[in-house]
């Protein structure tokens, strides 16, 4: 029986992040073929192959070619066991994106060679420097034209400001892409565009060999020297050690399309990337190598079997070792609670575990008892914290069109908000209904999921509103001033919170101004 240590030290539990289009799905998918856990790669656009994108399952996902919920996916490879977290790059889903990163130990971001650093790819890394994640960047796509490699670690630099190391460099690039120099175990790989199998390596001793100019010519080979000499001069060695305190990432380069680099990453990463981390509580730090066992749930996906309506609630282990049919304290309600059937995903298909090690997410059937952020433990009271709902940015009333179907859609709202995918208020003046999300594509998720999942038909009508923000005050007569000047913008959430409607940032500031003894909040974390 291997110890908890072992366990712990063999874990790697990482998301991979990227804008939309940069590849991340496809290099998830490319990991999963080297861990042997799917056997085809399905092309994720192409319609000759019907097999779709495996972290990609949602119906709504295979229409679009976008992945617009975090998949969860386990495997082996080696000696190790990998846990990748698949995000959504659409930025209407930035939210689950972020609560994502509160999971995970280390990130790699993928990156466009032709389109280099993109928007979302900022907000994203300006979490995991919050956070101090450590990164691992793969610039992608390196088999179509794009951008001179030294220009992309420049703007990686300055966009992400963060400093770089390659580990690999490419020989060319687009149509004349020859392979790429493994820089971190001098090896040279040459390049055959194959979406399924693995290019072949050769075994060089140094850069100086011959066998590189037989390889690629003459040419290319003077080039590849001259660009290492470069590197060599201009960036530092590779420090593991400032890699994981979030200072230093190291690069490569390839193209998960055609299972190009992939490897190299990957034998790179789960030598260098951070096994599970002590995670900070509210009452204290704990150490995953604590006997007690610890865990928060970061996500919840309604409807993951539509012929079963049932919730699951994504539980990741912090501390000691989760056991089936044990019993667990769910903190917030202070109810002990046991689990037949804890599940571990390889993307949709689930197996149910007998248990499980800090670094790994478990998936808890969940009759609606979890809400983002609870934690369950052996016992202890223990909170984690930084995983906020934010204030909403667009605003729609919820209409019903088919008046028999009322309590389908109740039902439907209800579950698709506990996931945090967008927030539910309620106006306290007229009792409409009105959901708040970060972006457009969210109120096309939610209407196609009502009627698909729950078979409830509605229409969204539009309300002008700038901003949602929580209130609260120490002085009860200010509050009941507040709430009786603004009757017409007040608003309760999901759990009975007041919150204040406001229709402009003037409005906003007025109110601030006029009522100094409210506290107004962005965040639900207060």
């Amino acid at each position: 029986m291997a110890t908890q240590t072992e366990e712990i030290n063999r874990r790697r539990t990482f998301a991979i992040i990227s804008h939309p289009d940069a590849g991340k799905t496809t290099l998830t998918e490319k990991l999963l073929l080297f861990g042997g856990a799917i056997h085809i790669a399905g092309a994720v656009k192409s319609n000759k192959i019907k097999k779709t994108a495996t972290s990609d399952w949602m119906e709504i996902e295979k229409q679009r070619g976008i992945s617009v919920a975090t998949s969860v996916m386990g495997f082996n490879y080696g000696d190790y066991k990998i846990n990748i977290l698949d995000t959504p790059g659409h930025q209407d889903f930035a939210e689950d994106t972020y609560r994502t990163l509160t999971a995970v130990d280390s990130v790699i971001i993928v990156v466009d060679v032709a389109k280099g650093v993109e928007q979302q790819t900022r907000k994203l890394m300006e979490v995991c420097r919050m956070r101090r994640t450590p990164v691992i960047i793969f610039v992608n796509k390196l088999d179509r034209e794009g951008r001179d490699p030294f220009d992309i670690l420049d703007e990686l630099e300055s966009e992400l400001k963060i400093k770089v190391r390659p580990l690999s460099w490419p020989i060319n690039i687009g149509a004349k892409f020859k392979g790429v120099y493994n820089i971190y175990e001098h090896s040279l790989d040459l390049f055959k565009p194959d979406k399924q199998k693995v290019s072949e390596r050769v075994e060089i001793d140094n850069i100086d060999d011959p066998r590189i100019d037989a390889e690629v010519g003459e040419n290319d080979a003077a080039k590849l020297r001259e660009d290492l000499e470069l590197i060599d001069g201009v960036y530092p060695e590779f420090d593991p050690q400032e890699y994981l305190k979030g200072e230093l990432a190291p690069v490569f380069f390839g193209s998960a399309l055609n299972t190009f680099g992939v490897k190299e990453l990957l034998d790179c990463f789960v030598e260098i990337a951070p096994s599970p981390r002590p995670i900070e509580a509210v009452e204290r730090e704990v150490n995953p190598q604590e006997e007690g066992f610890t865990g928060f749930v970061f996500k919840i996906h309604a409807n993951m079997d539509p012929n079963h309506r049932s919730c699951i609630a994504f539980v990741k282990v912090c501390s000691g070792k989760f056991e089936r049919n044990s019993g667990y304290k769910h903190v917030r309600s202070g109810k002990i609670m046991k689990f037949a059937a804890p599940t571990a995903f390889m993307a949709q298909k689930k197996n149910i575990v007998d248990e499980a090690w800090p670094g790994d997410i478990v998936g808890l059937p969940d009759n609606g008892s979890f809400k983002i952020g609870d934690t369950l433990t052996s016992g202890e009271n223990l909170h984690f914290k930084g995983l906020p709902s934010f204030s909403p940015e667009m605003f729609k009333y919820i209409e019903n069109t088919d008046p028999m179907k009322a309590k389908q859609l109740d039902k439907g709202i209800r579950q698709l908000m506990d996931e945090g995918v967008a927030q539910l208020f309620t106006n306290q003046f007229n009792g409409r209904k009105i959901i708040g999300t970060v972006g457009q594509l969210q109120f096309e998720v939610i209407q196609y999921r009502l009627l698909h999942e729950y078979g409830a038909s509605c229409r969204w009508e539009p309300i002008s509103l700038y901003k949602a923000c929580w209130i609260e005050s120490d002085d009860a007569e200010a509050l009941a001033a507040f709430k009786k000047r603004k009757h017409q913008f007040m608003a309760t959430d999901i759990e009975g919170r007041d919150v204040f409607l406001a229709d402009s940032s003037y409005v906003l500031t007025m109110a601030r101004q006029d009522f100094p003894k409210i506290r107004f909040h962005f965040s639900s974390e207060f």
